[in-house]
C-alpha cells in the first residue's frame, strides 16, 4: 500500500470508537487487543490502562518471566484480583496469559517448565482469561520429531487440568502448521490449539495465508499481527489478505498486536498500529 494512501487510511480511522471493536460485517466477533510486553509494561498493572486509553479491547498479559519467591510473577491470588478488578473498572479484557517463563525453563526439557505450566492454569483462570500461549523459541524450539512427540506427551498428561478450567494451551513457536497439528493430535485434548503469529511465521518460510485456512477457526486460539520492525502496513505481509483469511474462516476471538515502536513512542505508533487495524478490518469483505 502506498505511504501516502496508508496515512489517509489512518485519517480516516481515527474517527472510530475507543473499544477495538470492529463494525465489519464478516468480523464483528473479532476484538483487537495488545501484549503488554510490547506496552513496555510487562507483567505490570498499568499496561492495563495504557491499552484502554490508546483504545484497544484487550491486553495479554505476561505470567512473568522471571519467578518471584519460587513462583510466577502473578501467581499472587491479591495480584491476580487487583488485575480482575482494574479490568472491570476500565472495561477491558484480559484477553489471554503468556507463560514467558518458557523462553528460561524450556518445556521440552526442563521439569521446571511443567511446574510453571501448573501454576499458570489457576492463575489465567483467576485473571478472567482463557488462553495461555506456550512458546517454543530460541533453545526451547522444537526442533525434531521426537521434541514434537514429547511436548504432545507432556501436554496430554496437562491438558486435561486446562479442560477442566475451561482454558486453551496454545503452541506458539517456529513450526508449521502441520507440524502443530502434530502436537494437538499427540495431546488428544481439544484444549490444545495453535496460536498463530504471521510475523514469526512470515520469518520462518510459511505461506500464512494457506496455513491459516488449513488450520481452520477450530484449531487457532489466538492470532498476533506484527510485521517488525516496520509498522503494520510497510513490510512484506499483505494485511489486507491477512483479515479476509480471518474473515472467511469465520475466526471469533482476539487478534493481538505484537508490534515494536519503531518511532520509540510507544503509545504512538500503538495508536497507528491499531488505527490501522481498524480500517483494513472495517474495509475488509468476503
Amino acid at each position: 500500500m502506498p505511504l501516502s494512501r496508508r496515512h489517509f487510511l489512518i485519517s480516516a480511522a481515527a474517527g472510530i470508537g475507543s473499544t477495538g471493536r470492529l463494525t465489519a460485517s464478516s468480523l464483528t466477533r473479532v476484538k483487537v487487543g495488545v501484549t503488554d510486553w510490547n506496552l513496555g509494561l510487562s507483567s505490570k498493572i498499568e499496561a492495563l490502562k495504557l491499552a484502554h486509553d490508546i483504545g484497544f479491547a484487550g491486553v495479554e498479559v505476561s505470567l512473568g518471566r522471571e519467578p518471584v519467591d519460587g513462583k510466577l510473577a502473578l501467581a499472587s491470588p491479591e495480584l491476580q484480583s487487583r488485575y480482575a478488578a482494574e479490568s472491570l473498572r476500565l472495561g477491558i479484557e484480559i484477553a489471554g496469559t503468556c507463560l514467558n517463563i518458557l523462553h528460561r525453563n524450556y518445556l521440552k526439557n526442563d521439569k521446571l517448565g511443567q511446574q510453571w505450566l501448573a501454576e499458570a492454569i489457576p492463575a489465567t483462570r483467576s485473571l478472567g482469561a482463557r488462553v495461555i500461549l506456550l512458546p517454543f523459541f530460541g533453545k526451547g524450539a522444537l526442533e525434531t520429531s521426537a521434541e514434537l512427540d514429547y511436548i504432545g506427551d507432556i501436554l496430554r498428561e496437562m491438558a486435561p487440568e486446562a479442560e477442566a478450567a475451561g482454558l486453551i494451551l496454545g503452541l506458539e513457536n517456529t513450526n508449521s502448521a502441520k507440524e502443530n497439528v502434530r502436537i494437538m493430535k499427540r495431546s488428544r485434548s481439544e484444549s490444545v490449539k495453535v496460536y498463530y503469529d504471521v510475523g514469526n511465521s512470515t520469518g520462518n518460510g510459511y505461506d500464512i495465508y494457506e496455513e491459516m485456512r488449513w488450520l481452520g477457526a477450530r484449531r487457532i486460539c489466538q492470532i498476533h499481527l506484527k510485521d517488525n520492525p516496520h509498522y503494520l502496513g510497510d513490510g512484506s505481509i499483505d494485511f489486507g489478505k491477512v483479515m479476509r483469511t480471518i474473515a472467511n474462516l469465520r475466526y471469533e476471538g482476539f487478534v493481538n498486536l505484537e508490534t515494536n515502536s519503531p518511532s520509540k513512542s510507544i503509545a504512538d505508533d500503538m495508536r497507528r498500529n491499531l488505527a490501522f487495524v481498524r480500517t483494513v478490518m472495517r474495509e475488509t469483505k468476503t
